[in-house]
């Protein structure tokens, strides 16, 4: 059987074509510059890259084009080869804990919720609706980054605020990379080989986004992320936690809009703001070796809040078994991740440095005498997709 997992962007379509239920990957690659002057698909193949460039108008062209490239490159004999299609779904609101079979309810649904995702939400959509025009016979599945944090209970994804404003506009925390999170919390379950409602994990999930996540017994209990991705640590361009008070006053000093604010918040603060250098983690260690203070200060300040939230969800839990790095930052930064665990010491988390010295490979990484065992983990939010797909389509 072979599924199609996909992630529409608002000018982007990445896809990865898998043999299921083996998981095997026959094909991924990205179509960028949907909408613009040119724009570009990468297919990797066999161990191949193929990079071409073309005219694509909107996504249902890319669609098009992604399927006629299955063809060509024999990835497919037919698209009646494909079985179903995977969409990951940024926002699902409250209404879904779980992927659902794509039907007219759901997409009304998913539109409802657009407004706490506007950036994010329509692109999806858009996706959507180009390979139902493209494949109108296979099923298709949301998967929501939200669903899995659905389990929090009331006082975790509440807000000190007038209780009207979650019953008018839904104000709350919901929290991200949700796929990501349970990918990991799963593996690291087989990984110490014991049943996944017998331990706690804690997946930091650091990339240019960055979120934590609490997971209990297979349950997110709590996540950093909240109302919106700006919430919890501070990531690549995002500042993270805030005194809410500042946008006001920045507003007034700098005469800005609300919106122009959390604009900069969003997207010139972070390691790109505190640094005043890169919303890279690469570029931040290059120049802080080289001396730049504030390239270091900017890394510090990360791992400083991450092991802060680490260390209050140890304490929600009352035990943590296991955590793991995932994600850009998280799978790739070796400094990073000895700063957080010296950070952590005081919980019983040790690091084998030699271990650690490897980048994106599947591994344990804590010492034989760490009380809580490290792992680095590489995430893979198709593959869940993919059994979600799978597990609802047939």
């Amino acid at each position: 059987m072979k599924i199609l997992a996909v992630n529409a962007g608002s000018s982007s379509l990445k896809f990865q074509l898998l043999k299921m239920p083996q998981e095997d990957v026959l094909v991924s690659g990205v179509i960028d510059r949907i909408g613009m002057d040119y724009s570009e698909i990468k297919i990797k193949l066999n161990g191949d890259k193929i990079v071409e460039r073309f005219v694509c108008s909107d996504h249902s062209v890319a669609v098009e084009l992604l399927l006629k490239k299955l063809l060509d490159l024999k990835a497919v004999k037919s698209l009646n080869e494909i079985n179903g299609v995977g969409h990951r779904v940024v926002h699902g609101g409250e209404k879904f804990s779980d992927s659902v079979v794509i039907t007219e309810d759901v997409i009304k649904a998913i539109e409802d919720v657009s407004d706490l995702a506007p950036l994010h939400n329509p692109a999806n959509l858009t996706g959507i609706r180009a390979f139902q025009k493209a494949l109108p016979n296979i099923k298709g599945v949301a998967v929501f980054d939200t669903a899995f944090h659905q389990t929090m209970n009331e006082e975790t994804y509440l807000y000190g605020v007038p209780y009207e404003w979650y019953t008018k506009y839904a104000v709350r925390k919901y929290g991200f990379h949700g796929t990501s999170h349970r990918y990991v919390a799963e593996r690291v379950a087989k990984l110490m080989d014991k049943d996944l409602k017998d331990i706690n994990t804690i997946v930091l999930h650091l990339g240019n986004g960055a979120s934590i996540c609490a997971v209990q017994g297979g349950r997110s209990v709590d996540t950093t992320m909240g109302f919106t991705p700006l919430a919890g640590i501070l990531m690549g361009t995002r500042s993270g936690d805030i005194d809410p008070a500042i946008v006001e006053f920045i507003a007034d000093k700098e005469s800005k809009t609300i919106k122009e604010v959390i604009n900069d918040l969003n997207k010139k603060s972070g390691y790109l703001g505190l640094s005043q250098n890169s919303s890279d983690s690469r570029d931040l260690w290059n120049a802080a070796h080289k001396g730049d203070k504030l390239s270091l200060l900017a890394v510090k300040k990360q791992v400083k809040m991450i092991c802060d939230y680490v260390a209050a969800y140890a304490l929600t839990m009352g035990r943590v078994d296991a955590i793991c790095f995932t994600a850009g930052v998280g799978e790739n930064a070796i400094f990073t991740r000895q700063l957080v665990a010296k950070r952590l010491a005081p919980l019983g988390v040790l690091l084998d440095e030699e271990k650690n010295q490897i980048r994106g490979e599947e591994r344990l990484i804590s010492s034989e005498d760490s009380k809580i065992k490290v792992y680095l983990l590489p995430t893979n939010e198709e593959v869940m997709i993919a059994r979600d797909t799978l597990r609802l389509g047939n």
